[in-house]
């Protein structure tokens, strides 16, 4: 999609990967179809309605794991000219001859799949009941994607399609690796503009010359290197205006100099040399071979020889007359090169197509009622999220609001932050502790239990039948198949002292925002435990070092065979204390473990105690 000839390959030297706070604090601009062409992969896993699923998953991983503001953006009409190409690249996929290609009328545009349509207005459906902002474009979402973009109103666009770019896009993030380091890999404008000096015109100059989106052919016989070489002949301001005159044909009379272009091609009678001189076919130096017999040329001559040098294989003189034939050639070569582009250029009917010139450098890609859209992300309505999840996907309550939990948590957060007077989370759980410090591919996170306020009804609940459990546990894994971007960090669960527990990931400046005095509490017991475990560490080692020195040798060097005597008494007073250890820890680990432990239940069990 977007620029053909594998134009990302080209853009790939000027990629950058991007840690986890990328995003965070941020507005993107997504597009949708981008999300929903993807779920062709799901379809072969089987899975029920995958397009429902990325979205929800996605949208709740971009939201609260990255800390971005996604901003939706969906397809509007297609044009006469994407219709067309669409229907082209469908006779091409299934081998049929593009000569009984329909011709469309003027004017008139194809609607998509009806089943992508309505793939496109069920996800539309669930992102207005998680809150999430949408917009509809009147043509291509990622025209209004750039537009945003370029227009500050968003930092980036999330898109697949190159097209972005030629729609005046300046950050684009093509894809997301969640489970790394740099999980985005994020393309920028200027890199590009400094890397390959290209603008915007520039791409757009060829897009036509390749094909794009809305002409799938392009210039035949022109591939993208020849492209790209062919566009850097002419400025950013010039490139657009050029490609018109030889789409009419106004450069090729022109083949001995093209004088019409301001010297783009120079002319080949600028650097046209004189006669070259004659050269000798022994040494290869200016000169006649007789000359240099009887005497050495001044490139030759040397206080140990008399006599000219015999010219090594592949000898290239460097003399004036020399230099000017070798650009003379180049000039030449260059100029056939051009000319030939040209021509193939002037071949083609209607080169280059206004219509797409004028799309791309169109900023009028949506209405907005009051000049800028309206972007609010507000609490999602859970309890409706819950009845539509279960209607479409036959997700159990429990299991849909125990994976909206993150995505809660991190509302609440920000609204603690900016006004702390709301007390509860979801209305059930209060803010408890903050557990550890946790670090995941690299990242940092603070574990931070949520207590639920009732208290557990009984805390000696029969078991699930084993099968049952099974079931369950597998219908709602199965929804989580192999895609990572939807892998959400469910949170854990736990009982302690007839109290639910939850434990979550959160942003470690966000906890901080929120709740400061539970961060610095947290930092100074850690401190604490720390201090505490390097005392302990430094008296043990201090202990043991003065208990294997004898007063004989406290101060000497020990030799190899009492080295080796303490040292094996040290490690066996040790094992033995550890066997002591083991053995206390043997007899109370019985009651122990059945005190800290929650009943056996099974996953899906516990899942509904808690969240239904």
């Amino acid at each position: 999609m977007g620029v053909g000839g594998h134009f990302w390959d080209l853009l790939k030297p000027y990629a950058r990967t991007e840690d986890f706070d990328f995003l965070r604090n941020k507005r993107v601009a997504v597009d949708l179809s981008f999300w929903i062409v993807q779920h062709e992969t799901a379809i072969r896993a089987h899975a029920r309605n995958p397009h429902l699923r990325l979205t929800f998953f996605r949208t709740i991983n971009l939201f609260s794991k990255f800390g971005a503001y996604p901003v939706f953006v969906v397809d509007g009409t297609p044009s006469p000219l994407k219709s067309q190409a669409r229907i082209a690249r469908f006779f091409r996929a299934s081998g049929l001859d593009l000569s009984s290609l329909p011709v469309p009328e003027e004017g008139v545009s194809v609607k998509r799949n009806p089943a992508f349509l309505k793939c496109v207005q069920e996800c539309v459906e669930l992102l207005e009941l998680l809150r999430m902002p949408i917009l509809k474009a009147k043509g291509e979402a990622e025209g209004l994607c750039a537009q945003l973009n370029g227009e500050g109103q968003v930092d980036a666009c999330i898109t697949a399609d190159s097209d972005a770019f030629l729609f005046g896009a300046h950050c684009v993030v093509k894809l997301i690796r969640p489970n790394s380091k740099e999980p985005f890999e994020c393309y920028r404008i200027s890199d590009v503009e400094a890397g390959l000096g290209l603008k915007r015109k520039h791409l757009i100059a060829i897009s036509l010359l390749v094909g794009n989106d809305h002409d799938l052919n392009g210039v035949q016989g022109i591939g993208l290197d020849t492209a790209l070489r062919f566009v850097k002949c002419f400025s950013e301001d010039e490139i657009l205006t050029r490609l018109s005159e030889i789409g009419r044909g106004e450069a090729l009379q022109f083949q001995g100099g093209v004088r019409s272009f301001n010297d783009a091609f120079p002319s080949l009678h600028e650097y046209s040399p004189k006669k070259k001189s004659p050269h000798c076919s022994f040494c290869g130096h200016p000169g006649s071979k007789r000359a240099h017999l009887k005497l050495a040329c001044k490139f030759c001559s040397s206080s140990t020889s008399e006599a000219c040098r015999q010219k090594p294989v592949g000898f290239n003189c460097h003399c004036g007359s020399c230099d000017l034939e070798r650009r003379d050639k180049e000039q030449k070569k260059k100029a056939n090169w051009q000319t030939k582009v040209c021509q193939k250029i002037a071949m083609e009917q209607n080169f280059p197509n206004v219509e797409i010139i004028e799309m791309y450098l169109s900023n009028n890609h949506c209405d907005f009622p009051d000049g800028c859209p309206n972007l609010s992300w507000e609490t999602p309505k859970t309890e409706l999220l819950v009845d539509y999840l279960s209607f479409h996907q036959q997700w159990e309550p429990s299991y849909i609001r125990q994976r909206m939990l993150p995505m809660l948590s991190t509302i609440f957060l920000r609204e603690m932050a900016s006004n702390p007077n709301k007390d509860l989370l979801y209305d059930q759980y209060e803010f408890h502790s903050i557990q550890r410090l946790k670090i995941r591919y690299g990242h940092r996170f603070f574990l931070v239990k949520w207590k639920k306020c009732a208290p557990a009804m009984d805390t000696t609940i029969h078991a699930v039948n084993p099968k049952d459990s099974e079931i369950q546990v597998e219908t709602s894994e199965h929804s989580e198949y192999a895609d990572p971007l939807n892998e959400i960090d469910a949170p854990q669960i736990c009982l302690d002292d007839g109290c639910w527990f939850l434990a979550t990931d959160e942003n470690m400046e966000l906890v901080k925002a929120a709740f400061p005095e539970k961060v610095d509490q947290f930092l100074k017991e850690k401190e604490l435990k720390e201090m505490k475990s390097r005392r302990k560490k430094y008296s043990t080692e201090s202990g043991g070092t003065q208990n294997s020195e004898s007063p004989k040798t406290r101060n000497l060097q020990l030799s190899i065979t009492e080295f080796y005597r303490s040292t094996k008494m040290l490690s066996q007073a040790k094992r033995g204390k550890n066997l002591a250890e083991n053995l206390e820890d043997g007899i109370g680990s019985s009651d122990g473990k059945r005190k800290g432990v929650s009943p056996k239940l099974s996953k899906s069990a516990r899942r509904r105690l808690l969240f239904s």
